[in-house]
């Protein structure tokens, strides 16, 4: 009997695979020796097994590029997958035959070039993920054209052009990943007829607005479209999405005040609105919550087909979102994704003040209300943030006290109130909050206790309370009565030194008398020769 499946996969081989392989095994039909140190380059004799349907050299050190005769030779090849190696050239040559393609991972190597034409013909194709790569030029509109596409994920390569238009006719799309490209242009209006469930296309050169098509995508799970050029206010019908858990609109020119219909969206778990021009107030209607939460828990995930889907698998159709938290940007995707929820509001003109509403969201593991106008104080309702890792209010106009409950946060690591107008004492130094530095309050000159300034040193001198006095002026602090009788008993006493002195010195009584006359004499003549008439 002839061997038909191989896998050798997750082990420790190195070394190159053997260049004879497809005329050893012709009759392999699955062929998996990812998650090894292979090197050197594939096999050509690969394209010997023609009856392969499956053929996975993922995660190995594999170099050069995809055999002709492997495309060629492996006719009935169903899923090719050669992800995260060092493969490189141009991905598909124009001798090909791998018409029976259906999934197709070629991403983390380094491809250069144009999408292949060559996949026009692969009417089966429903999975396609080409993502950082180095290719280039416009995304194909024939690709439009591919009925049976599901996954279009080519992030991270130098891709250009618009969306094409042709995307529109994709009725079973659920996954479109362009991020980090260079693609221009406007968002297509017609998604609204399709079924996308997750849309990345964040870090491009998009313009325009938030159209409300968008509002109709009712399957939509994940809009990442941060990082780009758009406009406009966030549509108010967005409370019709009502399957959106991932809401990334940062870094934008979105303006307006944010529209109190987010608050029927009750499966929303991160949202990221930095970075934009939004104004007014902070919604207090706001609930957040985790996708594990609710699907952990057996709510039901609509597929496409209509039919109810198991949590595991709705976790690995995502790609990664973008969210920052503790002051740097993260990756969250599956499993992790499902736990994570935050809000993100900095970097706005947001004013008024935090509802304590926002101290009711115990899930929350990121707030980020920074570098907005907001006033008022600190809310005492943030205590019950019991899962929140960073906290960061800094640069706003909050005032009065950080409350002392915040000490109960075990969870929290970042945590900045600088440059708002807080006063009085800061929290015990326990817990978490004995990690904090003096940069986390800095640019509140009223705040005192470790790690800044003594708050001996800055309370004011006690007043001292002084009962009241016979004889004093009620509105005056000097007794004006002893002040007469002091001032005429010293010059009594310094008439009576100045005669005692003169009687005892003849010499100096002699000289007194002489200076008096002089100066009588001299004022005698200034009188004369100034006011006398001519």
């Amino acid at each position: 009997m002839s061997l038909e499946d191989l896998d050798i996969s997750n082990n420790f081989l190195d070394s190159h695979i053997p260049m004879e392989i497809g005329a050893s095994l012709p009759s392999l039909l699955y062929l998996n020796i990812s998650g090894n140190s292979l090197n050197g380059s594939i096999p050509p004799s690969i394209g010997d097994m023609r009856w392969l349907r499956s053929l996975d050299l993922s995660e190995n050190h594999l170099s050069g590029g995809i055999p002709e005769k492997l495309t060629m030779g492996c006719s009935s090849l169903i899923s090719l997958t050669l992800s995260d190696n060092n493969l490189q050239g141009e991905i598909f040559s124009e001798k090909f035959s791998l018409f029976q393609l259906e999934d197709l991972n070629l991403d983390g190597n380094y491809f250069f070039g144009s999408v292949p034409k060559s996949l026009s013909n692969c009417f089966n194709l429903y999975s396609i993920d080409f993502s950082n790569n180095n290719l280039s030029g416009r995304i194909p509109s024939w690709m439009g054209n591919m009925s049976s596409l599901q996954h279009i994920i080519m992030p991270n390569n130098g891709l250009e052009g618009p969306i094409p238009i042709n995307f529109c006719q994709l009725q079973f799309l659920r996954i479109l990943d362009l991020s980090n490209n260079n693609i221009s242009g406007s968002l297509p209006s017609c998604f609204s007829t399709g079924q996308i469930i997750h849309l990345h296309l964040s870090k491009n050169k998009l313009k325009g607005s938030l159209t409300t098509q968008f509002c109709h995508i009712s399957s939509l799970v994940t809009l990442d479209l941060s990082d780009n050029q758009l406009s406009g206010n966030i549509p108010d019908c967005i409370n019709m999405l009502g399957e959106l858990s991932y809401l990334i609109l940062k870094n934008n020119n979105i303006e307006g005040e944010i529209p109190s219909q987010l608050c029927k969206l009750q499966k929303l778990s991160l949202i990221d609105l930095s970075q934009n021009h939004l104004s007014g107030h902070i919604p207090s209607c706001l609930n957040l919550t985790t996708f594990d939460e609710l699907y952990g828990k057996g709510e039901s995930f609509v597929s496409i087909s209509g039919t109810p889907m198991e949590f595991e698998n709705t976790l690995s159709i995502g790609e990664p979102v973008h969210f920052t938290t503790k002051n740097m940007e993260y990756s969250y995707k599956g499993k992790i994704l499902s736990y994570m929820s935050g809000i993100d509001f900095s970097c706005n003109k947001l004013i008024g003040k935090i509802p304590l509403e926002i101290g009711h969201l115990s899930k929350i593991q990121v707030l980020n209300l920074s570098h907005n106008i907001l006033v008022g104080q600190i809310p005492s309702t943030f205590s019950n943030l019991v899962q929140i890792e960073s906290l960061d209010l800094s640069y706003n106009n909050l005032g009065g006290k950080i409350p002392p409950q915040l000490v109960e946060l075990y969870f929290l690591s970042t945590f900045s109130v600088a440059y708002n107008n807080l006063s009085g004492e800061v929290p015990a130094r326990i817990r978490q909050f004995a990690t904090f530095d003096e940069s986390c309050y800095q640019g509140n000159p009223l705040l005192c206790g470790k790690p800044m300034k003594s708050c001996l040193a800055t309370r004011p001198p006690p007043m001292i309370q002084e009962g009241p006095t016979q004889g004093r002026e009620d509105d005056g602090l000097i007794d004006m009565g002893v002040f007469y009788v002091s001032l005429i008993v010293s010059y009594i006493m310094v008439l009576i030194t100045i005669a005692t002195v003169l009687y005892i010195n003849p010499y100096w009584r002699q000289a007194w008398f002489y200076y008096t006359e002089l100066c009588c004499i001299s004022s005698y003549y200034f009188i004369v020769d100034h006011l006398s008439k001519p």
